[in-house]
């Protein structure tokens, strides 16, 4: 829409710029035709007068001492009839005082505005008056000067840019308005283009265009299904890649956590019975070795914890025999039994979770690792409210919201760079849902929203946060 009345706008400017232009020539042309009546009528009547002088020397014999002069009735109807609209003529035979002689102003025009006589004389100022001698040969008998009304030349000028500026306008209206037609015609496939990229832009790559002209904007709607349609293939094609990637990874951490369990963990069972082999061994005979045996099973018990910790966190088969709901009971369980704990989890559940696909639940379960570990450690938590949601039957849409007391700030954590943020986009990504990072009443709230039976955005709007 801002296009079209860009290049609306535009246009109205165009002829706005020709409107005035146009103007101005009319009143250029205007004030050289005056200038050109007024030489014209200096020429005719000059002629005329000349004419009279020499008949009345020749005929009548008029003829002074001083002087020899025309008859003295010049100013007839023949002489005025020489004389163009809105000029002048004045005449002196001798040393007589000049007569003159004006044409009418009202074949010229109508009286002008105030603003255009003020503007007409400060654009081109006074007309030069127009001296011809009566005879070459005798220049005692005087000249004939021929001046332009100054009012006279306003009319005409005004007369001349009213009809023409009227034509103009209407034609410069008409053209405008017929243009604005063509031109929202003509742009009119922009919308649905523009539509079709902002749907494009939100992941709906299912949408396409329809093809309404054959011209450029029909190649552009083209261009964009192609586009579409490539974008929906690589996005499946990137899908299906990471929910593989995602299914090795977790085969890797059953395999570390198997080797971690049979090989660490016997190595520091046996180490704990060396320890109290050696203590109770040395306990008569050398208090120093067995502080040190105590001190290795010492080492050994924090070394076994960390090992259940990491053991925690890397195994997953535990979802395949207990469900999702429990794994996430025991997960916050194992964050509240943890000495030295921030922040209380609080675990809700609504829904049926027992037939949510494996994979999905696997995501969940890390996602809610991930929120967990980061509302722990970077927080100033004293609640942390973990509660997955699913859905009606028919939505196939499971939700999981983590929400804290904080304080922490949402765009901060939103435009995190690190990996614990990043993992859980792509796992999200992978099954086409969505995330959101906003404030919470007193934290910060994240909310992952995953389809697995054909939900879609509906479906995912359908589920508000916690």
């Amino acid at each position: 829409m801002r296009l079209i009345i860009g290049l609306v706008l535009q246009l109205v400017g165009i002829a706005l710029l020709c409107f005035t232009l146009t103007a101005g020539w009319v009143m250029f042309d205007a004030h050289r035709a005056v200038e050109a009546e007024a030489t014209t009528s200096a020429d005719r009547v000059a002629h005329q007068l000349e004419n009279l002088y020499w008949h009345a020397i020749l005929w009548r014999g008029s003829m002074r001492r001083d002087n020899i002069l025309p008859i003295p009735e010049w100013q007839s109807l023949t002489t005025l009839k020489l004389v163009s609209p809105g000029v002048c003529i004045s005449y002196a035979p001798g040393a007589q005082e000049p007569d003159t002689l004006c044409s009418q102003l009202e074949g010229v025009g109508a009286a002008a505005p105030a603003w255009f006589s003020n503007a007409y004389e400060r654009i081109f100022g006074a007309h030069a008056p127009i001296v011809r001698p009566l005879t070459v040969r005798q220049p005692e008998t005087g000249a004939i000067v021929v001046r332009a009304d100054p009012d006279a030349a306003i009319r005409q000028a005004w007369r001349q840019i009213s009809i023409i500026v009227s034509v103009a306008a209407s034609m410069a209206f008409c053209i405008c308005a017929l243009a604005a037609i063509a031109i929202v015609h003509a742009l009119a496939p922009t919308r649905a283009i523009v539509d079709g990229l902002r749907q494009l832009e939100q992941g709906n790559y299912g949408s396409r265009l329809n093809a309404v002209t054959k011209g450029e904007f029909g190649l552009i709607a083209r261009a964009v299904n192609d586009l579409a349609e490539r974008l929906a293939q690589t996005t499946a094609e990137r899908a299906a890649l990471t929910k593989r990637l995602f299914e090795v990874q977790e085969e890797e951490r059953r395999a570390l956590a198997r080797d971690l369990h049979d090989e660490f963990g016997q190595c520091l069972t046996a180490t704990l019975a060396f320890a109290g082999s050696i203590e109770a061994a040395a306990a008569k005979t050398d208090p120093g070795v067995t502080e040190d045996a105590r001190s290795i099973a010492r080492v050994a018990k924090r070394m076994m914890t960390s090992l259940r910790d990491a053991l925690a966190r890397l195994r997953s088969q535990d979802l395949e025999e207990l469900g999702l709901e429990t794994c996430l009971l025991q997960l916050a369980a194992t964050w509240n039994a943890k000495a030295g704990r921030k922040a209380v989890v609080h675990v809700r559940l609504f829904g049926e979770l027992g037939d949510v696909p494996q994979t999905i639940s696997t995501s969940l379960y890390r996602i809610a690792q991930e929120c967990l570990t980061n509302a722990m450690r970077h927080g100033d938590s004293k609640n942390v409210y973990l509660r997955v949601e699913r859905g009606t039957a028919n939505d196939g849409l499971v939700a999981l919201t983590v929400e804290d007391d904080g304080g922490g700030d949402a765009s901060r954590l939103a435009a995190a760079s690190g990996h614990g943020i990043l993992g859980i986009r792509e796992r999200i990504a992978a099954f086409g849902g969505s995330l959101s990072i906003s404030d919470a009443a007193h934290g910060v709230r994240v909310v992952a929203r995953i389809p697995f039976a054909g939900g879609g955005v509906a479906a995912m709007n359908g589920l508000a946060p916690a």
